[in-house]
């Protein structure tokens, strides 16, 4: 239960800076724990947002209220191929394990769901300064005007910078190249999700099936060479029946995990999902990361608005634990994959076990962890003897 905040009166208990899935996940779990809450977007709701939308159903257990109003498709199958050819298959566990989601959808979704709760929603509302002023936080808006709170999160997105000036997160974030279409059209296999590993240099790209047409997306993961998306795209779109030049292409950095960094400030302010560089560095997953943040920063926040001086940093562990220790793997998994992609294709996706745990890895049975060593022995192995 809130309780009165101590000094001068704030406009909040908590102001959540941005209203995507981590920040309004975030700011639903404060807001049914009672605290006064404060969610803040730049946009409209619901806008679009540039994401292949697939998750782990497994994030289901994050909230006690059903998320499947948001959901598009549930993927049963995964299909790898390299250049297009050389197809994997690889059947999903469970009987809901991957979820394609509309982002407009969801974000709105956990929005409403935060405002039910009493949190109050500002739309078209951007901010652009945070600053510590004694015992509060104050949250500069683009229109002049200024917010109060005892705690701030920071959950604007990729493209985010409030969290390093504040020393929250990587100091350099590393983003990978990414450029997504969204196509309409007929979708020839609604349940499968499909990964192409040939035509993309040190990355992939990914077709997700979603009601009326494909979320298609284009990643480099590692070098620094520009991404050839469209070159890339000529291949992949008519390989699902479609001509060249469809959809509408979008630039959407993607912000990697790239190594454990101090995601809270012992004054009250923790920097959650994009902004917090947490994306999957191997197959770029970010919406579980996203909603995983969320919620273990508003129980973080829950002890620490309580009393509990050093709750905040059992947030940062919290996240060092459930995902920076796979993230580490993934990572090491990713360079060495991406370096070595036929090879890694070879060796790493066409193994009789390998799709199984890849599916596994997606649906969130498994972690990197669990797999790395023998993945990374054999490619090294085999990159050592060729």
């Amino acid at each position: 239960m809130a309780s009165a905040a101590n000094g001068p009166a704030c406009d909040a208990d908590v102001i959540v800076v941005g209203a995507g899935a981590a920040g309004a996940s975030t700011a639903y779990h404060l807001a049914a724990r009672g605290w006064r809450v404060r969610l803040l977007d730049a946009r409209s709701l619901p806008r679009p947002k540039p994401c292949g939308g697939g998750m782990a159903a497994s994030v289901q257990t994050l909230f006690p209220f059903d998320l499947r109003p948001a959901v598009d498709r549930v993927i049963t199958k995964v299909r790898f191929t390299w250049c297009l050819e050389d197809p994997v298959i690889a059947e999903l566990p469970g009987e809901a394990p991957f979820w394609i989601v509309r982002r407009s959808r969801l974000d709105h979704l956990l929005a409403r769901q935060a405002v039910a709760c009493g949190a109050d929603l500002l739309e078209a509302t951007a901010v652009e300064r945070i600053s510590r002023e004694g015992e509060q936080w104050r949250i500069h808006t683009t229109t002049g005007g200024a917010l109060s709170s005892r705690a701030v999160v920071i959950a604007d997105g990729a493209r985010s910078s409030f969290g390093q000036g504040l020393g929250l997160g990587s100091p350099q974030p590393r983003y990978a190249s990414a450029v997504s279409v969204e196509v309409e059209g007929e979708v020839q296999e609604p349940e499968t999700a499909h990964f192409e590993f040939g035509l993309v240099r040190h990355g992939f790209s990914w077709a997700f099936p979603r009601q009326g047409g494909l979320s298609i997306g284009v990643g480099s993961f590692i070098g620094r060479e520009p991404l050839e998306a469209e070159a890339i795209l000529a291949r992949l779109l008519p390989s699902f029946g479609l001509p060249p030049d469809s959809g509408e292409r979008r630039i959407s950095p993607l912000r990697v995990w790239d190594g454990h960094h101090r995601l809270h400030h012992d004054g009250g302010a923790v920097v959650v999902g994009d902004a917090a560089s947490l994306v999957d560095p191997f197959l770029a997953e970010g919406l579980r990361p996203a909603l995983l943040s969320g919620t273990r920063a508003a129980e973080a926040l829950d002890r620490w608005l309580g009393g509990e001086a050093r709750a905040l940093a059992g947030y940062s562990e919290a996240m060092r634990l459930e995902w920076g220790q796979s993230m580490a793997w993934g990572r090491r998994i990713a360079q060495v994959f991406y370096r070595l992609p036929r090879v890694g294709y070879q060796l790493g996706v066409k193994r009789p076990t390998a799709p199984r745990r890849i599916a596994q890895i997606l649906s969130g049975e498994l972690g990197y962890g669990d797999i790395a060593q023998r993945v990374i022995r054999r490619l090294m192995f085999n990159r050592g003897s060729s």
